[in-house]
């Protein structure tokens, strides 16, 4: 049951941003099993039986990161995983959504909260208008299956603007060249910031800094949240690129170009010096404590644009790292802003998590708690309302938010007797 709701779901177009699909399916879906259904200004969904008290909220958010905006994927099952062709698969936050569906299909007593917009900044939880009375709520959007997630990543987007160009005549007969780079790895800016993962923006950087070469024009980078996977950019040189990766390609354009427009060499210089990755690692919880991402750059009518994913499992921390940032970008003549702050969810062992762990080992004996380095609806619903009593599960998906995501289908099945022993537990 559960992949045949995840496939049936995949089929409405769950881009971030894009609401009335999904809504008018749940609003179809929640009539036909006997659930009222509650739309708030933010599009979060909230189903519940009418006069009936629940004691847990299951939440999942049901936007997905589209590599191509409104693409629908094209599911492939293989060797035990589901997968999408050239595209993200969407079972992050999906194959959540599908548990949700499943228990509404058996008729169990639980507030069902589907947020909006989670993948651009949790727009939906930080929006959300709509009463929740549980006393639990369990959000299923972690990625590995036997790590109950008990604390997360806070994040803050920061964003620099930088109009500094000027038209230079070209008196040095520089040669004009596109360089590009695509298909690389890619990943979650957050839990996949460690891997060594390249960045094809920094990649780029490094060689236009390594040629000496004007900036004209740049574009890289898929989303906030998301390591880039491909660049390309125009610059006029004496020296010729040289390739620094085996994805990248260098053109040569023939135009020659008495006059041109640059940027101002201080764009490139913070780009290739910029501290992309792990600032600081967390010995005790084996993960990243604090983190940035270079995610996207983009060449505007005015300038240029770059967006950038700060993370951190303490709030302090964080709001270091955001200061250090902006004074960092203010410093190459970037102007600066910040949007999408969220907080840091503080581990925290509890009767709930408890009740989880105890119930999970029936099944498997090596569960155990986590945090994961990486932003959770849970953090916003703990600070909205600190005496709720919050845990997160999920099946096994690996490189979320890329074109490689993969979700073991048996993982799947696994996690769905433990989230229904989990429901039948509270509300007995």
């Amino acid at each position: 049951m559960i992949i045949n709701l995840f496939k049936k779901i995949t089929n409405i177009p769950r881009c971030s941003g894009m609401h009335q699909p999904f809504i008018n399916f749940m609003v179809d879906f929640a009539k036909a099993h006997n659930y009222q259904c509650k739309i708030d200004e933010a599009k979060n969904i909230l189903c519940y039986k009418k006069d009936l008290a629940p004691q847990i909220c299951l939440q999942s958010h049901y936007d997905m990161v589209c590599l191509e905006n409104g693409k629908i994927p094209t599911i492939i099952e293989k060797d035990g995983y589901l997968s999408a062709l050239d595209s993200t698969l969407g079972a992050d936050n999906g194959i959540g959504c599908a548990y949700m569906l499943a228990l509404m299909s058996e008729g169990e007593n639980c507030e069902f909260l589907f947020t909006s917009d989670e993948e651009i900044g949790l727009i939906g939880a930080n929006n959300l208008q709509l009463p929740l009375v549980s006393k639990y709520m369990l959000n299923l959007d972690s990625e590995e299956e036997k790590r109950i997630c008990i604390g997360c990543a806070g994040g803050v987007d920061i964003f620099g603007t930088f109009t500094n160009t000027k038209i230079v005549q070209n008196d040095k007969n520089k040669t004009l060249y596109k360089i590009s780079i695509d298909n690389l790895q890619g990943g979650h800016s957050g839990v996949d910031i460690d891997k060594d993962i390249p960045n094809a923006i920094k990649l780029i950087a490094k060689t236009i800094q390594e040629c000496d070469g004007d900036l004209l024009d740049i574009n890289g980078g898929e989303r906030i949240n998301s390591i880039p996977k491909q660049c390309n950019a125009i610059i006029a040189t004496n020296s010729e690129p040289k390739i620094s990766h085996a994805n990248m390609k260098i053109e040569k354009i023939d135009t020659k170009s008495e006059y041109y427009t640059k940027f101002n060499s201080s764009v490139i210089e913070f780009l290739a010096l910029f501290q992309n990755g792990v600032r600081e690692f967390d010995n005790q919880l084996h993960i990243p404590k604090t983190s940035i991402n270079l995610s996207i750059i983009e060449t505007t009518v005015d300038g240029l644009k770059i967006s950038l994913s700060a993370r951190s499992m303490d709030n302090d921390e964080l709001n270091k790292i955001k200061v250090f940032t902006q004074q960092e970008l203010k410093s190459f003549k970037f102007e600066v802003s910040t949007n999408g702050k969220y907080p840091a969810w503080k581990p925290e062992i509890n009767n709930f998590s408890d009740t989880v762990l105890n119930i999970y080992r029936k099944y498997t004996s090596d569960a155990s708690f986590e945090a994961v380095h990486a932003g959770l609806e849970c953090a916003i619903f703990k600070e909205k309302n600190p005496q709720i009593l919050i845990t997160s599960i999920g099946p096994n998906i690996t490189f979320p938010h890329g074109h490689r995501e993969k979700c073991e289908i048996a993982s799947a099945y696994r996690v769905y007797q433990v989230l229904q022993e989990i429901v039948q537990t509270i509300n007995k």
